[in-house]
């Protein structure tokens, strides 16, 4: 069974970064989708960015485009978020994502889910 550990989390001023991590357990890290999404208070879950490891391809929503950065370690089974820039809308719980082929990557109806990390940007 797949478990996903993020870390990273904290609190930062706007115009700060920070950098996200999730290590990935259970599983053979390379043959999954890497994701995350974020969800703020009163708000649905919305998709951040993902890397799909057999194509190389990155996917990011529009609102963390140029700012946000997804990698992987499949020597380390790690996923990271780097980001930059933060806004005070970016303020969510921030959770990481596995699944071996997403039906829907922007969704959040993935198979696997770590338990989050909050994030909070002070204006």
């Amino acid at each position: 069974q797949v478990q996903l550990v993020e870390s990273g989390g904290g609190l930062v001023q706007a115009g700060g970064s920070l950098r996200l991590s999730c290590a990935f357990s259970g599983g053979t890290f390379s043959l999954y989708t890497m994701g995350w999404f974020r969800q703020a208070p009163g708000k649905e879950r919305e998709f951040v960015a993902a890397f799909k490891w057999s194509s190389g391809r990155t996917y990011y929503a529009d609102s963390v485009k140029g700012r946000f950065t997804i990698s992987r370690d499949n020597a380390r089974n790690t996923v990271y978020l780097q980001m930059n820039s933060l806004k005070p809308e970016d303020t969510a719980v921030y959770y990481c994502a596995a699944d071996k082929s997403p039906a829907v990557i922007t969704t959040p109806t993935w198979n696997s889910w770590g338990q989050g990390t909050q994030v909070t940007v002070s204006a």
